[in-house]
């Protein structure tokens, strides 16, 4: 298993985790099979969506957030129930293809990680499945 590590800015962000992906399914020498990106945090989660307009992860945090507001009726002491609701929606882990050494997205799609109670030092835990 391999760690990445990831530091988000603020409260509420998706990162382009795409390249950071791709750099160690290179640096490792992995072929085919199987990638498990999970995300060991409560408030973090992982999703694949598009990243060629940024307007799309702006349009999601947003409306996420109205979806899910940081105020509510909520009985967590933290203050973040919020978080934890938007990471149940959004889950901690992908699963995608490696074809020859290629990390197999769509045309538009990246991978994101999604902070939801940031900012904060995150970490990805990374296995590759060899076929």
């Amino acid at each position: 298993m391999h760690t990445l590590s990831i530091r988000t800015a603020e409260r509420e962000q998706l990162i382009d985790i795409t390249r950071e992906v791709q750099n160690l399914v290179n640096a490792q020498g992995w072929q085919d099979g199987m990638l498990l990106l999970y995300c060991p945090h409560t408030t973090g989660a992982v999703t694949i969506n598009e990243g060629a307009d940024p307007d799309v992860k702006r349009d999601i945090a947003v409306n996420m957030a109205k979806l899910v507001p940081m105020r509510g009726d909520y009985r967590h002491a933290e203050g973040n129930s919020d978080a934890h609701i938007k990471t149940s929606l959004f889950g901690p882990a992908q699963m995608l293809i490696v074809e020859n050494g290629d990390v197999m997205l769509g045309t538009w799609q990246v991978i994101y990680f999604c902070e939801f109670d940031g900012p904060r030092q995150r970490k990805l835990w990374v296995k590759f499945i060899s076929s």
